[in-house]
C-alpha cells in the first residue's frame, strides 16, 4: 500500500493528511502548471509502488523490507521537519504521540505490512484493485461512529462490495492465491480503522510530525515482525537483486517522501476534488504499469471488477466533495 495513500473520506486523517469537507468555504483555486504537475506525481509515484513493492519482494522479506523503508522515510521526514521549522515542530504530548503510535501500527504494520506479504503471491495490480475499496470499508466505519454520508456514498459501497466480489471469489481472477487475495482485504480494513480513528484521537497538529511518527512507529513493528517470523534466517544481502534495491529506494524516497509532499502542497493549493481523484486513478496506473513491467495477466474478472470497484470509489468521492 502506498505510504499514505488512499482514503478520499472527509474525516479521516491517514499518513498522509486527508482533506476535510467540513471546513468552510474558501475562493476557488487557479490550477496551474504546478497543479498539474504535483497531481501527476501523486498519480503515477503513489500508482507505481504497488509495482515498486512486488519487485522488492522477488528478493527480500516481506515485513523487514517493509520495516526498513518506512523506519527509514520516518527518520528523514523528522529530520526534514526538524531542519525547516525547527526541533520543537517534533514535540508532542504523551497522548499525541500514543495516538500516532496506534495509527502508525494499523496503518504501516497492518494496512501496509498486509499488502506487501500479500504480493509475494498475488499481482501488483490485482493487490492495487483490492486496496482501492479503502473509501467503501471507510464509508461503514463511519456509519458506525454515527456519520450519515449520504446516499450516493452508499451506492458507492454497493457497487464496491459486487467489485470485490468479481475480484475475490477463488478462480475468477486467474491463477492467483486466495489467502494472498483475503490479505489484501484484511489490509484495506485496517488501513480504514487507522484512517477513520486517526480522526477521532487527539493526534499532533503538525501532519508531518504526525506521519514520521507513524511511519516509525509502523516499520519498527514491521521489523520486529519479520525477526520474529524468521526472515533474516538464510537472509544474503549479497543476494539481493539490484533492481530490488533500487525499488527499495524508490519507494523510500518517490513513495514516501516526494509523493507525500506532494499530496501535502496540493491539499493547500488545489480543489479538493480535484486531488480526491487519486483515489481512483492510482489503481488504474498500477494495473497497467504491472502489466508493461511484470506482464501481469489482464484476466476479463479483474478487469470488470477493477472497474467496478473504481466505479463505486468515484462515486464515493464524488458525493463526499458535494457533501
Amino acid at each position: 500500500m502506498t505510504s499514505p495513500a488512499v482514503d478520499p473520506a472527509p474525516e479521516t486523517h491517514p499518513a498522509a493528511p486527508a482533506p476535510r469537507t467540513d471546513a468552510p468555504a474558501v475562493p476557488a483555486r487557479r490550477i496551474t502548471g504546478a497543479v498539474w504537475a504535483a497531481l501527476g506525481i501523486v498519480y503515477v509515484v503513489w500508482g507505481s509502488t504497488y509495482l515498486g513493492i512486488r519487485i522488492v519482494v522477488e528478493t527480500l522479506p516481506p515485513f523487514l523490507s517493509g520495516g526498513a523503508r518506512f523506519v527509514t522515510a520516518g527518520l528523514l521526514l523528522a529530520a526534514i521537519v526538524a531542519r525547516r521549522q525547527g526541533p520543537a515542530a517534533l514535540k508532542v504530548t504523551r497522548r499525541e504521540l500514543g495516538s500516532a503510535v496506534l495509527v502508525g501500527l494499523l496503518l504501516i504494520l497492518g494496512g501496509n505490512g498486509l499488502v506487501v506479504l500479500a504480493e509475494t503471491s498475488i499481482p501488483s495490480g490485482l493487490a492495487a484493485l483490492l486496496v482501492a475499496a479503502v473509501p467503501v470499508w471507510v464509508v461503514l466505519l463511519r456509519t458506525v461512529f454515527g456519520d450519515r454520508p449520504g446516499s450516493g456514498a452508499y451506492g458507492g459501497v454497493l457497487l464496491g462490495f459486487a467489485g470485490l466480489g468479481v475480484l475475490t471469489v477463488p478462480g475468477l481472477s486467474g491463477e492467483v492465491k486466495i489467502g494472498g487475495v483475503l490479505l489484501v482485504v484484511v489490509a484495506a480494513l485496517l488501513w480504514s480503522v487507522g484512517s477513520v480513528s486517526s480522526a477521532r484521537l487527539p493526534m499532533p497538529a503538525n501532519p508531518f510530525t504526525a506521519s514520521a511518527y507513524e511511519m516509525l512507529a509502523g516499520g519498527l513493528a514491521a521489523l520486529t515482525l519479520g525477526l520474529v517470523r524468521g526472515e533474516h534466517h538464510g537472509l544474503d544481502l549479497g543476494a539481493v537483486s539490484g533492481r530490488s534495491w533500487a525499488a527499495l529506494a524508490y519507494l523510500i524516497v518517490f513513495g514516501s517522501l516526494v509523493a507525500f509532499t506532494a499530496y501535502a502542497w496540493l491539499l493547500q493549493a488545489a480543489p479538493v476534488s480535484l486531488v480526491a481523484t487519486y483515489a481512483y486513478v492510482n489503481p488504474v496506473v498500477a494495473v497497467l504499469l504491472g502489466a508493461l513491467v511484470l506482464n501481469e495477466a489482464l484476466t476479463w474478472p479483474i478487469l470488470l471488477g477493477g472497474a467496478i470497484v473504481v466505479g463505486g470509489v468515484s462515486l464515493i468521492v464524488s458525493t463526499e466533495r458535494r457533501g
